[in-house]
């Protein structure tokens, strides 16, 4: 048998890491950080346990690269949407809802998520998924009318993580229509753009407990076993 082509390999590379993403939002999701291990994350995705260590230097960098997927995919799902937005009020709304609705629909995974940022051994780790995020969000504050998009990017990245930290704080959290009111009203934005809390959510934008969406494993052939999580 010829060995495989160079392109074959890296298509392969993609998809093993693919899978590695996927089951590592799963399984946190589904477990919490500390009752999931590297080692059931492979189990998950159907990889060898070195792979993980190939790709990411640690669990807590994996999670992290896994979050700001799905958040960018969710984003980027929100604002290509039909019907197509090209207003930007309208974007910056769905923006917003997108984000805060992770908060609401992904509790833990987003908790799990901000208390990693809040590490300093770790802290916050610029990886290609949360460059793609950026771009979305940085889009975003360009179509709303910024005149100076460098600086007010970092300040909607600032509000937004603020209020996602704020609908997720043990004991006191705040209600995400709350936060969302007061985004709005920076943003000078109606109440009825976006997705208010009391509309029906389109396609795409509800909590759908299948994510193979947002990772392109190359097809059901890709899938691995399942592996439950494991303690430490």
């Amino acid at each position: 048998m010829s060995p495989r082509s160079a392109s074959v390999n890296e298509e392969l590379r993609r998809r093993s890491k693919e899978r590695l993403l996927q089951a590592a939002v799963e399984l946190v999701g589904e477990f919490g950080y500390e009752a999931t291990t590297l080692g059931a994350i492979a189990d998950r995705a159907g990889s060898a346990r070195g792979l993980v260590s190939y790709y990411f230097p640690g669990k807590r960098q994996l999670v992290q690269s896994a979050v700001h997927r799905l958040m960018h995919r969710t984003l980027e799902e929100a604002l290509e949407r039909e019907p197509a937005a090209s207003d930007g009020a309208e974007r910056m709304a769905r923006a917003i809802d997108a984000i805060l609705g992770l908060a609401r629909d992904r509790p833990v995974l987003m908790r799990q998520h901000m208390a990693g940022l809040l590490q300093a051994e770790v802290g916050f780790v610029p990886c290609p998924e949360q460059r793609r995020l950026a771009e979305l969000l940085r889009d975003t504050v360009a179509r709303h009318g910024s005149r100076d998009v460098d600086r007010d990017y970092p300040m909607l990245r600032a509000l937004l993580m603020g209020a996602v930290f704020a609908a997720l704080v043990p004991g006191v959290p705040m209600p995400v229509p709350v936060l969302r009111a007061e985004l709005f009203k920076r943003y000078r934005l109606e109440w009825r753009t976006g997705v208010p809390p009391d509309a029906e959510a389109p396609d795409g934008t509800g909590c759908d407990t299948d994510l193979s969406r947002f990772f392109a494993t190359g097809g059901p052939e890709a899938g691995g076993p399942d592996g439950a999580a494991q303690s430490k």
